[in-house]
């Protein structure tokens, strides 16, 4: 089989996120996409993210329609700092034999090289590489020129529409009262409304 990884807080998922697993598996013929929210991620605070099991809801909630979708609560179950390579590492005893692509946006290959076990990572997945607003097409193209004439690395890059919606956003909209109507499934609008997201203090500490 061949497996796309989405990774990310999730914080909330949003319609963007769904559109790039969706091209995602369609360009490559992937056979499903997994969606893999952090635990407590190397590079970023935990003190503002919403809790762990309403970041699962809300996941589950928004890729209930599509059968080629998945959700794993595996770095959220782990203990400690989440690690990209630790991850691929556990998914490999279930997909031993299976091709992995690990869903990244067009800032990452600037990124990729500070993480932790990235020559070992490198050997585990294909990476599949989407645009983000506000990035160089130059500039992205000659890095991966770069990480590829330097490492053993499989990256491929897929047109996608560029989504212009943030987890941010959603959340700053929220705060203020304003619409967040497809910005997000109307399955999490109701879920976050329901349950007062972003208005409080029920996060993850």
């Amino acid at each position: 089989m061949k497996i796309g990884i989405m990774g990310g807080t999730f914080d909330p998922i949003h319609n963007g996120h769904l559109i790039i697993g969706e091209y995602s598996r369609t360009s490559l013929n992937l056979d499903k996409v997994i969606f893999i929210p952090s635990g407590i991620h190397p590079f970023k605070e935990n003190k503002n993210i919403t809790l762990s099991n309403k970041r699962l809801d809300m996941i589950s909630l928004a890729i209930k329609s599509n059968p080629n979708f998945e959700l794993s609560s595996i770095e959220i179950d782990r203990k400690g700092i989440t690690y990209t390579v630790d991850t691929i590492l556990d998914l490999k005893k279930d997909y031993e034999k299976d091709e992995i692509y690990f869903i990244i946006g067009s800032d990452i290959p600037f990124q990729i090289e500070k993480w932790k076990d990235f020559h070992v990572l490198i050997h585990l997945v294909k990476f599949i590489l989407f645009n983000r607003t506000g990035q160089d097409n130059e500039e992205i193209n000659n890095k991966i020129k770069e990480l590829e004439s330097l490492y053993e690395i499989q990256l491929e890059k897929i047109q996608s529409p560029l989504i212009e919606i943030s987890s941010t956003e959603i959340r700053d909209r929220v705060k203020n009262k304003l619409s967040i109507k497809y910005l997000v499934p109307e399955s999490v609008e109701e879920y976050i409304l329901k349950n007062n997201l972003y208005i409080g203090d029920d996060i993850d500490g």
